[in-house]
C-alpha cells in the first residue's frame, strides 16, 4: 500500500475551505443587507433573498447518491461497502476474505497466520453458502461469469443472465436438470435481451452441455419465465464477424447495405440471422476485392459453407434487384 502525503500549504487551504464552509453554513443573514439567506441545493449556492449577493458557490453535497422513494428503500441503502450484484448469490452483501496471504501492508503472512486465516476462509465459505439453493446460485453464476468472460460478454449480459437464473431457480424450474445447461441458457438469453447475441456454436465451445441440451433448456426457460425475446437481428452480427475477419470499414458498410436490402424483402425471415450476416459479409468482401474466402467466414461465424454460398446467391439477387429499381 502507498501512503498519501500531503504537503502544509495544502492542509492548510483544505483547513480554511472547511472553515468558510462551517461559516457559510452557519449564518442565516445577508452580510450587506441583512436579508434572509437561501440554500439552492441543485446550484451548490447561497445566495441572499434580498438583494441576489451569492455567499458561497460550489457548497459540497453532503447526501446521499442514491435516490429512496419509500422508507424501506431509505433504510436499506447504505453509503458504505461493495455494490450490490446479480452475479452473486448473496447480491454481495456478505463478507469475504481475500486469497491473498497479506496484510495490509502488503507483506507475507507467517506461516502460523497463513493457517489461521485458511481456516477462517472455510468457515467463512460454510457460513455464507450455508444452504442448497445458495450453493446452486453460486455454482451457477460462477459459470456463468465464466462463460461471459470466454465469449468476450459486456457486464449487463452477465447481469441480466443472472437476474433469469435467480427467476428460475425462484420459481423452482431447476430439478431435473442440469445447473450447467441452465446457467448456459440464461447467459444465452442475457446476450440476446441485451442486444448481443452469440451463436449456440459458440456457447458449446465455451459450456460443459452440448447444443441439443442447451437449446431444450433456453427453450424451457423461454416458455416458463415468458421472456418473449425477439428473433436477433443480423445486423447485431455485422461487428462481431468483421472484427474476427479483419475487414475494412468499406466492406463493413457495404455489409449493412446488403443486409439492409435483405431484410426489406424479407429474406431474413425463418433463417439463422448468423447465416444471414455471414454470407453478406462474404459477398461484401467480394464486392470490396478484399480477398476472403468461405473457410475464413465459416470459422468466424460458425456457420457452414454450404449455407453461406446458398445465403451468398440470394442476398446478391435481392442487392441487384434494389439496385436496379433504384
Amino acid at each position: 500500500m502507498h501512503e498519501i502525503r500531503t504537503s502544509p500549504s495544502e492542509t492548510a487551504d483544505a483547513r480554511d475551505a472547511a472553515e468558510r464552509q462551517e461559516s457559510v453554513d452557519s449564518r442565516t443573514d445577508c452580510p450587506e443587507c441583512g436579508g434572509d439567506l437561501r440554500r439552492d441545493g441543485e446550484r451548490g449556492e447561497t445566495a441572499c433573498g434580498e438583494c441576489g449577493l451569492v455567499v458561497d458557490e460550489r457548497a459540497i453535497d453532503r447526501g446521499p447518491e442514491w435516490r429512496a422513494f419509500t422508507s424501506d428503500e431509505r433504510e436499506s441503502r447504505s453509503r458504505v461497502g461493495a455494490p450490490m450484484s446479480e452475479l452473486r448469490h448473496d447480491n454481495g452483501l456478505s463478507t469475504r476474505i481475500d486469497w491473498r496471504n497479506r496484510d495490509g501492508y502488503g507483506k507475507k503472512l507467517s506461516a502460523r497466520k497463513r493457517k489461521l486465516f485458511q481456516r477462517l476462509r472455510t468457515w467463512d465459505e460454510r457460513f455464507v453458502t450455508k444452504d442448497a439453493r445458495e450453493r446452486n446460485l453460486k455454482q451457477a453464476f460462477g459459470e456463468i461469469d465464466r462463460m461471459a468472460s470466454a465469449l468476450g460478454l459486456p457486464k449487463p449480459c452477465r447481469e441480466t443472465a443472472g437476474v433469469i437464473y435467480r427467476q428460475a431457480v425462484e420459481r423452482d424450474l431447476l430439478p431435473g436438470r442440469s445447473i450447467e445447461g441452465m446457467a448456459t441458457a440464461s447467459l444465452y438469453a442475457g446476450a440476446r435481451k441485451q442486444g448481443t447475441p452469440r451463436t449456440l456454436v459458440e456457447f458449446e465451445t465455451v459450456s460443459r452441455v452440448e447444443k441439443l441440451r442447451i437449446q431444450r433448456a433456453y427453450r424451457y426457460l423461454s416458455q416458463e419465465l415468458d421472456l418473449r425475446l425477439e428473433p436477433a437481428d443480423p445486423l447485431q452480427y455485422v461487428p462481431q464477424f468483421s472484427s474476427a475477419l479483419e475487414l475494412s470499414d468499406e466492406a463493413e458498410q457495404r455489409t449493412r447495405e446488403l443486409l439492409e436490402a435483405a431484410k426489406s424483402d424479407g429474406l431474413h425471415s425463418g433463417r439463422s440471422p448468423a447465416s444471414i450476416a455471414a454470407a453478406a459479409l462474404y459477398a461484401a468482401g467480394r464486392l470490396t476485392n478484399e480477398g476472403i474466402t468461405q473457410d475464413a467466414v465459416s470459422d468466424a461465424a460458425h456457420v457452414s459453407c454450404v449455407t453461406i454460398r446458398k445465403r451468398y446467391t440470394e442476398i446478391l439477387d435481392v442487392y441487384e434487384a434494389h439496385q436496379n429499381g433504384r
